[in-house]
């Protein structure tokens, strides 16, 4: 199998600064909005850089959505920022209706996302966010990775006309995709082939689904790995393409068992392509306070879960 090397571990939210940098220096229609959260989101250069294309909105994520709905009639491209339970879970009427509905083009960027918030605890860890977004019409829901990524696919989604759910998180994790690697909303990315059993990864998930997968080889198990950034729109093909091949799937992701990326492959392997799958999410429950260490150890979000899931899935299959 193809190895991956972590060329230095970043958080992903720095990446979505980075990217939102570059975008202000190439694209004069993006604006930026932010609900108190500068720092945390890393859009100070952005603020610096363009102080008259900058929105400190406060605590008010609500109107923060409302302005940004607006701006777009304008011609402005908005990136609205705060943590990903602000982001979504409080604000999902304003989305719904001045952003979905309204086919407005607004990017809804969301950070600390998942467990992997760590010590600010269940309140905070939203895990339902992925499932809240891809049931509205006409969003597009992207997970990115890593640093890379992030930062690829906070320049793509500038282009894309339509409503975006960008999400990323907080922790300090490995970098491994190619910095110049293009980034296509909707197209998976195949990190590994095998001809065993496919594992679907997202977000953080997928550097623990290529070491599950180098585990699975040292015992004679070849693991296709695919990164989904893009939970809507998937990609059925590549799905469909691998699991024809290896005949089963294990989903891994940061996010509640039900609603998320696990789900969307269920239902297009029901009604396309029948075949035995197993589920790395958090089983319907809330977090708790801890590491994001800890937590994903304690709610098995990790490569020990993927590996031992693939093992389950190939017992099914034969």
């Amino acid at each position: 199998m193809k190895k991956y090397e972590n060329t230095g571990s970043k958080d992903t939210r720095s990446g979505f600064g980075a990217g939102l940098t570059e975008l202000g220096q190439k694209n004069e229609n993006v604006v930026a909005l932010c609900a108190d959260l500068i720092g945390s989101l890393k859009m100070d250069d952005f603020k610096k850089n363009h102080p008259e294309r900058f929105f400190q909105i406060g605590i008010a994520e609500a109107n923060m959505i409302g302005i940004a709905a607006g701006l777009t009639i304008g011609g402005k491209i908005p990136f609205t920022g705060t943590f990903a339970n602000f982001s979504t879970g409080r604000v999902y009427d304003q989305i719904r209706q001045s952003v979905a509905y309204s086919d407005k083009n607004v990017k809804i960027c969301a950070s600390h996302a998942g467990l992997t918030l760590g010590e600010d605890g269940a309140t905070h860890q939203i895990l339902e966010d992925v499932g809240l977004m891809k049931m509205l019409p006409g969003m597009t829901v992207i997970n990115t990775c890593d640093y890379n990524q992030t930062k690829a696919a906070t320049i793509a989604i500038a282009d894309h006309h339509g409503p975006v759910y960008l999400r990323f998180g907080r922790p300090v994790v490995p970098n491994f995709t190619p910095a110049d690697q293009p980034f296509e909303i909707g197209k998976a990315v195949v990190l590994n082939e095998g001809s065993d059993v496919t594992l679907i990864a997202t977000g953080h998930l997928v550097w623990e689904a290529l070491l599950a997968a180098e585990a699975l080889e040292k015992d004679g198990i070849s693991a296709e790995v695919i990164n989904i950034h893009t939970i809507k729109p998937l990609d059925d093909a590549a799905i469909l393409a691998s699991i024809a091949k290896t005949g089963c799937v294990v989903t891994a992701e940061e996010h509640n068992i039900l609603g998320g990326l696990g789900e969307s492959v269920s239902r297009l392997l029901a009604t396309q392509h029948p075949a035995p799958q197993e589920f790395v999410a958090v089983n319907d429950t809330f977090g708790e306070s801890g590491t994001p260490e800890q937590l994903m150890e304690k709610y098995g979000l990790n490569a020990a879960a993927i590996e031992n899931a693939a093992k389950k899935v190939l017992t099914r299959k034969r």
